[in-house]
């Protein structure tokens, strides 16, 4: 049986350290193992980073249980199949590049329209900071599993949740869902996730990007109409995925 995990891709570079140091993060906050995949032509090539990235692991979070996996495949086609049982994948938002020669955010937009469960794409200059606050964008009405995972986000953090309704796609606002259920045992004392919430009536990505700023996490639906391949971006998520100042993570529809 599949122990609950997050996925991290990785391929040595700076910018995959700084994915495998928020993928740990995320592993720790959550109390379940890491998966670390290298997605190489040549399996016996990935060794040595697959080492060190468990070494780094270790020592910076030696309760979170640690598996390496090299995979002989496109860095696309790998970790779309290792989200299929993922809690989260994780990757940085350039090119992974040695992996497959993929031009900067190729990678991410691509793995964003295809993953079979939340992709989180580290973006931003801003050291890791629980005291941000969650921010969610909100483009249509379908955008449930985005609203509810950025709940159970704020929640998780301790953290306050900013919502920005894109007027364009919707012109009433949302009933967002409770993370925590009426009837849950041990409800009393929990946290509650205070809601902030604003309609933008022009320039939703824009707006969006600007509010990235003093934002802990920024979530965005991604909606899949019928494709076998998965499905394309909206202009708020591409926007989000090349500007936004804080790491992205992208909840496609009909994942939960």
């Amino acid at each position: 049986m599949t122990l609950p995990h997050v996925v991290v891709g990785v391929d040595g570079s700076l910018v995959s350290v700084r994915a495998l140091d928020q993928a740990a993060e995320e592993a720790a906050r959550r109390g379940i193992a890491l998966r670390v995949v290298y997605a190489v032509p040549d399996r016996d090539e990935a060794g040595p980073v697959l080492a060190s990235a468990a070494s780094r692991v270790r020592e910076r979070h030696p309760d979170v249980p640690v598996e390496t996996r090299a995979v002989a495949d496109g860095v696309v086609r790998a970790l779309v199949r290792e989200s299929a049982d993922a809690v989260l994948t994780v990757v940085g938002p350039r090119g992974l590049g040695g992996l497959a020669g993929l031009v900067c955010g190729a990678v991410s937009s691509r793995l964003a329209a295809q993953t079979h469960g939340p992709l989180l794409v580290v973006r931003g200059e801003f050291p890791h900071d629980d005291r941000r606050d969650v921010l969610l964008g909100l483009e249509t009405d379908t955008d449930t599993e985005a609203a509810l995972y950025a709940l159970e986000e704020a929640e998780s953090r301790g953290a306050h949740l900013r919502v920005l309704h894109s007027w364009t796609y919707r012109h009433t606002n949302p009933e967002l869902p409770s993370p925590i259920p009426a009837t849950s045992p041990g409800q009393e004392g929990r946290p509650r996730v205070a809601v902030e919430s604003r309609t933008v009536r022009t320039a939703p990505a824009q707006a969006l990007v600007e509010a990235t700023r003093d934002a802990v996490v920024v979530v965005i639906g991604s909606h899949r109409p019928g494709s076998r391949n998965g499905g394309h971006l909206g202009p708020t998520a591409r926007t989000l995925l090349h500007h936004s100042h804080c790491p992205v993570v992208v909840v496609p529809s009909g994942c939960r």
